[in-house]
C-alpha cells in the first residue's frame, strides 16, 4: 500500500456520470460503454483497467492517477466485463462488437440473398452471433450454456423461419429485405431460463434479497422483475436492428436503379456493409438507452412469497427492488 495513493476526496467510479433516470443520459453513456473502438483495445489493458477500477472501490489508486483515467478505466471495465459476475465478457457477445460485427452480417444478408443456400448459410451464421450476445450479456443469475442458448434459437426460429423461405422461393423468389428479416431471432427461449430460474434482485444498496420468478403458477402476474427485463430487452433489440433492417433494402433498391450503380455491382456489398454500420453506430447506443440497464420494481408487484420473504426480513424498508435486466 506504501506505494498506492488514496482516491480523489468525493470521486465514486461507481457513480452514473450522466443521470441514468432520462434518456439522454442513458444515450451518453451506451454511446460512450459501446465505442466500437474498445473492442480494439488489448486484453492486457483490459485486465490493467479492471485491476484500476477494483483498486478505486477499495480506496486505494497508483500515485498520479488522474480523474480523466479513472473515469477511462471505468469505460473499458463497462464495455468488457460483465455487470453481474464482473467476468470479462468474450468478444463476440460484447455490446461494442455489435457494430463491426453486425454491419458485416448485415451486409452480408442483403448481398447474399438471390439463392436459398446463401440465404441458409448466413442466417445460419447471424442467429450463431445472437446466440453469442444473448448468452454474453444476460442476467448472470439466470444459468444457461452457449451450445442450450444456440439450440433454444435454432429450435424457435426454424420452423417458421423454413417456412418463410419456402413460400418466398414458391412466389417468386426471394428479396433482399425477406432474406434479412428473420435476422434477430426471438429472444424469449434465450431468456426463458431467466422466467424458470428467476432473477437476483436487490435492494438500493445492491445488497441481495433474493429471486424473483415467474412459472405456471404466477401465470396472471406479469409484472415480475424477469418478464420485465424480458420484455424490455425485446423491444430493444429490435429497435436495434429495424432502421438498417427495414430502410436499408429500400435505400439499395432505389440506388441500384441509377446506371453508375449498375457499374459498379462488385462494390454493393461493401457499400451495405458501411451503410449497416452508419445505422448500428447510433442505434446500439440508443436501443441500449430505452430503458435503464438496472431496472425497479415496487416491492408490490413481486410475487407473493418473495414479498413475504423480503418484507420479514426487512419490514418497510424496502420499497421497492432493483435488477440487472440485460442487454
Amino acid at each position: 500500500h506504501a506505494e498506492m495513493a488514496a482516491v480523489p476526496l468525493g470521486f465514486d467510479i461507481d457513480a452514473p456520470r450522466w443521470d441514468q433516470s432520462t434518456f439522454a443520459g442513458r444515450l451518453r453513456h451506451f454511446l460512450s460503454i459501446t465505442d466500437p473502438r474498445t473492442a480494439l483495445v488489448p486484453e492486457e489493458e483490459l485486465d490493467r483497467a479492471k485491476a484500476l477500477v477494483e483498486g478505486c472501490r477499495a480506496g486505494l489508486v497508483p500515485p498520479g492517477s488522474s480523474q480523466e483515467q479513472l473515469l477511462y478505466a471505468k469505460k473499458l471495465y463497462d464495455s468488457a466485463f460483465h455487470p453481474d459476475s464482473g467476468e470479462k465478457m468474450n468478444l463476440i457477445g460484447r455490446m461494442s462488437f455489435q457494430v463491426p460485427g453486425g454491419m458485416a452480417l448485415t451486409g452480408c444478408m442483403l448481398q447474399f440473398y438471390r439463392t436459398v443456400p446463401a440465404v441458409v448459410f448466413w442466417q445460419w451464421v447471424n442467429q450463431s452471433f445472437n446466440a453469442i450476445v444473448n448468452y454474453t450479456n444476460r442476467n448472470a443469475a439466470s444459468p444457461i450454456s452457449l451450445s442450450g442458448a444456440h439450440v433454444s434459437v435454432c429450435a424457435a426460429r426454424g420452423p417458421p423461419w423454413v417456412t418463410a423461405r419456402g413460400a418466398g422461393v414458391l412466389h417468386g423468389g426471394l428479396s433482399p429485405g425477406s432474406a434479412a428479416g428473420p435476422s434477430r431471432p426471438s429472444l424469449l427461449p434465450v431468456l426463458s431460463r431467466e422466467i424458470i430460474n428467476g432473477v437476483t434482485v436487490t435492494d438500493g444498496d445492491n445488497n441481495e434479497l433474493g429471486h424473483s420468478r415467474w412459472g405456471l403458477t404466477h401465470c396472471s402476474c406479469l409484472e415480475r422483475a424477469a418478464v420485465k427485463g424480458i420484455a424490455q430487452v425485446v423491444v430493444s433489440r429490435i429497435t436495434m436492428a429495424a432502421p438498417g433492417m427495414i430502410i436499408l433494402p429500400i435505400i439499395m433498391e432505389r440506388l441500384e436503379k441509377f446506371p453508375f450503380m449498375q457499374q459498379i455491382r462488385v462494390l454493393h456489398g461493401p457499400l451495405q456493409m458501411l451503410l449497416s454500420g452508419g445505422f448500428l453506430l447510433f442505434m446500439v447506443p440508443a436501443a441500449c438507452a430505452l430503458f435503464p440497464q438496472r431496472c425497479s420494481l415496487a416491492l408490490a408487484d413481486l410475487e407473493t412469497e418473495l414479498r413475504d420473504s423480503i418484507v420479514a426480513k426487512h419490514g418497510d424498508k424496502v420499497p421497492y427492488v432493483c435488477f440487472n435486466k440485460g442487454l
